[in-house]
């Protein structure tokens, strides 16, 4: 029999996955839930669970799906790309295609290489620069998320600039040794570990527009002032752009704030909604990749067809700014709507509300907001949800009933602890 309950599907989710999810922010327990949602089905701007609710979805499965669920387009060039076969294990021409629409829109990347997921291409873009610089020292910034390899599950230590410890059990010492954690929007402090660790230091890795704390723009001069430590030590810099790619302009932040990194990170968009990242930048740097260079990375399903398929449809109509406009005018509108109840800090299609007072410049002031007051608020969201149900059912058909209930399903938490749903 099958299960049609959230209740029930969460109870048998607990005895077979660990937690009863396949990713921890699924679990909601940062905002006060005691199960999570399961979804049946999701159109549009619209998510339909399994117990018939309707909800408004603000965050589009973590960001890959800029023309919403189940986009006709998207889903009708998988289906052809299915068709022909769902892998091969062999290159195909679509690689190439997408390969080609990437390069050309993101300034960085003359040379670009695919894979299925943004922590296997951040990973691999800094052993790339390991390879490349013959260094091993990287440096991260306090409350970014480059995913869970264990080298940048890494937290700070004491001080402003400091080698980290690792922050889960799993990693050892010894891993996270050569990562070097800074405060976001330190100029100051990133300075002073370059000066301190600069010989040995392969890569600085960045999300420019920071994410996982919440939103949080770079301050003036600061990714110029990145650009230039690099160049003075001789690392490379590194942009994480899985959140930001594709979606703050077509080119990523590197083309919003006219600086240019040595290797880009990118994701969620890339795939049109299935897993598909990247990694790329300078020709000379991408080619030390094996098979053209000793740095080892390879993957069964990189370059998977109906990824590609997703992903080139997707990208294509991004060549059209209109829509940037739109992303542009919708999240001022967001912005203006949200202010009135704490800090609103957004950059084009990205926002976070922070329940706070103060500005929020990096993620020690991130950890100042009132998370309480944050969960308090989607909860309200949702029993209102809950309670506009019930008044309608008085004068609706059992039939409309089911699909009365429209709220705010899921909001990223203004901290959360990670970047990937």
């Amino acid at each position: 029999m099958a299960l049609t309950t959230r209740s029930e599907l969460y109870k048998r989710a607990l005895e077979l996955i660990p937690g009863g999810v396949n990713s921890p922010v699924r679990a909601m327990r940062a905002v006060g839930l005691d199960e999570p949602f399961f979804v049946e089905r999701a159109e549009g701007a619209h998510l339909y669970t399994v117990d018939g609710g309707r909800y408004l979805d603000w965050v589009m499965s973590w960001g890959p799906l800029i023309f919403g669920h189940a986009d006709p387009e998207t889903v009708e060039a998988v289906r052809e790309a299915a068709l022909r076969g769902t892998t091969f294990g062999a290159s195909t021409e679509a690689e190439v295609e997408l390969a080609a629409e990437i390069a050309d829109a993101v300034p960085s990347i003359e040379k670009v290489r695919l894979v299925s997921s943004g922590t296997e291409a951040a990973m691999s873009a800094l052993r790339l620069a390991r390879g490349f610089t013959k260094r091993d020292r990287i440096l991260k910034f306090a409350g970014g998320y480059h995913g869970h390899a264990d080298a940048l599950l890494a937290s700070a230590g004491s001080g402003l600039a400091t080698l980290a410890i690792p922050s889960t059990p799993g990693v050892p010492s010894a891993v996270t040794a050569d990562t070097i954690v800074c405060p976001y929007n330190d100029v100051e402090a990133v300075a002073a570990a370059v000066l301190r660790y600069g010989e040995g230091l392969a890569a600085i890795i960045v999300e420019p527009v920071a994410g996982n704390m919440g939103v949080v723009p770079p301050a003036d001069g600061y990714l110029e002032a990145l650009r230039q430590l690099c160049d003075a030590s001789g690392a490379l810099l590194v942009f994480d752009e899985v959140i930001t790619g594709f979606r703050i302009a077509r080119g990523g932040a590197q083309e919003r704030f006219g600086v240019t990194p040595d290797l880009t990170v990118l994701g969620k968009i890339i795939g049109g909604g299935l897993p598909l990242a990247a990694f790329g930048g300078r020709a000379d740097v991408m080619e030390q990749l094996a098979p053209s260079g000793p740095v080892y990375q390879a993957g069964t399903l990189s370059g998977n067809p109906l990824a590609t398929a997703a992903g080139l449809s997707v990208l294509r109509r991004l060549r059209d700014e209109s829509v940037y406009e739109e992303l542009e005018r919708k999240g001022a509108r967001l912005e203006a709507g949200l202010a009135g109840l704490g800090r609103v800090r957004r950059v084009g299609g990205m926002l976070t509300l922070f329940m706070t007072d103060r500005g929020v410049r990096n993620f020690e002031d991130a950890q100042t907001a009132d998370t309480e007051r944050y969960a308090a608020y989607f909860r309200h969201l949702l029993d209102g949800a809950s309670t506009s149900r019930r008044r309608s059912s008085r004068r609706c058909s059992s039939r409309s009933r089911s699909r009365t209930r429209t709220s705010i399903a899921r909001w990223r938490p203004p901290v959360s602890s990670a970047a990937n749903g």
